[in-house]
This record gives C-alpha cells, sequence and structure tokens, in this order.
C-alpha cells in the first residue's frame, strides 16, 4: 500500500511541476488511474491514498472490480478502451466517461442505451493523430464531421478529444503531436462547440502533454507497476 502511496506521490509531483513550469493552474489536470489488469485491492489502495478517477480498458474486468469496490462510492469510472458494439450497454450503464469513442455508430448506441436516470455520459473522440494503421481514432480530416453528428445525441455530453500518439521519447516530438490535438479542439470550439477536455499524456509523456494543455493525464505503469501484459495506455 504504501508504495502505491510513493509512486502516487511522485506521479502528482511532476503534473505539478509540469503544470507550474507550463503557467498553468496544477488544479487543472486530472489523474486518471489507469487500472486494468490491477486487482481490486490496488485500486482500493490507491483511492485510499485520495485517488478517485480510474481507467478501465477490458469491460468484464472493469465490472468485477466496479462490484468489488461497491461501497466507494465516488470512484469515478473512465472507459479507455477500444469499444465493440455488443459492449455499450453496459458501458453506458456502468461509466462515467468514455474516452474512446470513434465511431457514429458506437456513439448512437451509447446515447440510446445511458439510462435517462443518469447524467449525460461524458465523452471524448479519439483522434488518430499520427494516422497510424494500428490505432483506433478518427482522423483528423473526419473529425469535424464526427464531433458535428455526436453533440447532437441526447445522452451524451461531449466534453473534448483523446490520443495516444506513436511513441517517442524526443520531448520536442511528444509535444508537436499533442499540439496537433489541441489545435484540432480549439478549431472546434472555434466553431461553438464548447469543449472543454484534452485527453493526453501517459507515464512516460505526460510533461509535454500538459505543455500543450492536457486536462487528463492516464498513468498506469508509474502508479501501480508493469503490467503483466503490454497495452498502448501503460
Amino acid at each position: 500500500m504504501h508504495k502505491i502511496d510513493d509512486q502516487l506521490a511522485k506521479v502528482t509531483a511532476r503534473i505539478h511541476q509540469a503544470a507550474t513550469a507550463a503557467g498553468r493552474n496544477p488544479q487543472t489536470v486530472q489523474l486518471i488511474a489507469v487500472s486494468k489488469t490491477q486487482a481490486a485491492q490496488a485500486l482500493a489502495d490507491a483511492y485510499a491514498w485520495g485517488q478517485r478517477a480510474f481507467g478501465e480498458n477490458y469491460l468484464q474486468e472493469a465490472l468485477a472490480k466496479q462490484i468489488q469496490l461497491a461501497e466507494l462510492t465516488d470512484i469515478e469510472w473512465h472507459f479507455i478502451g477500444p469499444i465493440q458494439s455488443n459492449k455499450t450497454r453496459p458501458i453506458a450503464t456502468h461509466f462515467s466517461w468514455v474516452h474512446s469513442v470513434d465511431r457514429l455508430k458506437i456513439a448512437q448506441r451509447l446515447s440510446e442505451q445511458r439510462p435517462a436516470e443518469l447524467p449525460p455520459l461524458n465523452i471524448c473522440v479519439q483522434v488518430n493523430i499520427d494516422d497510424e494503421t494500428t490505432k483506433s481514432g478518427v482522423s483528423l480530416a473526419e473529425l469535424p464531421v464526427l464531433v458535428g453528428a455526436i453533440s447532437q445525441l441526447p445522452q451524451l455530453r461531449l466534453r473534448g478529444l483523446m490520443a495516444i500518439p506513436a511513441a517517442t521519447n524526443n520531448p520536442a516530438q511528444q509535444r508537436a503531436a499533442f499540439a496537433k490535438l489541441r489545435s484540432a479542439l480549439e478549431s472546434l470550439n472555434g466553431q461553438g462547440y464548447g469543449l472543454d477536455c484534452l485527453s493526453m499524456g501517459m507515464s512516460g509523456d505526460m510533461e509535454a502533454a500538459i505543455a500543450e494543455g492536457a486536462t487528463f493525464v492516464r498513468v498506469g505503469t508509474d502508479i501501480f507497476g508493469a503490467r503483466p501484459t503490454a497495452s498502448a495506455d501503460q
């Protein structure tokens, strides 16, 4: 438990330092603890040290954890993985945020299946910022049309954009990729959308993301340690 405490403190310090260096209020950057493949106890330990937002990639695993941690009523669950059409109903029911919407069909199903008694589901559109064939996400060219359609869906609240750029250790290249996403959000806001979220930055590039305006950083490895399976979100 103390290891997670130490790791959370280190990550929080990095966020604070990066935001301060960028002339930003550190409170404008929210940490999502990417908890895929981690046991529910690890999430409970992080919760005990103040972490509230958790990001899950795998639906069945996430639902099991939600049952185990049901007494922690103020956990904020974020779905950040690829979405299959046959999984939209439980996602729409059991999450507050979805960061990985990249097709209108998925958005429509989430809207239709969001329970009426719940507030609108917060949505980020995933953008394939580097046009990588191995990654999900809408292209920058197709983004405006998709955003326009999603913004009309009644049970969704379109909040912003998400991206996982091509991996690089070069800070300038990291910033350039994140700057493209920020520019896309600014362009959409120039059309009146009022988006307020940029979900970008992970363990290896959060400083560059924060410098370019990230409001969510998704960090797993640097909180929980290495996972048994590799993933782009680690």
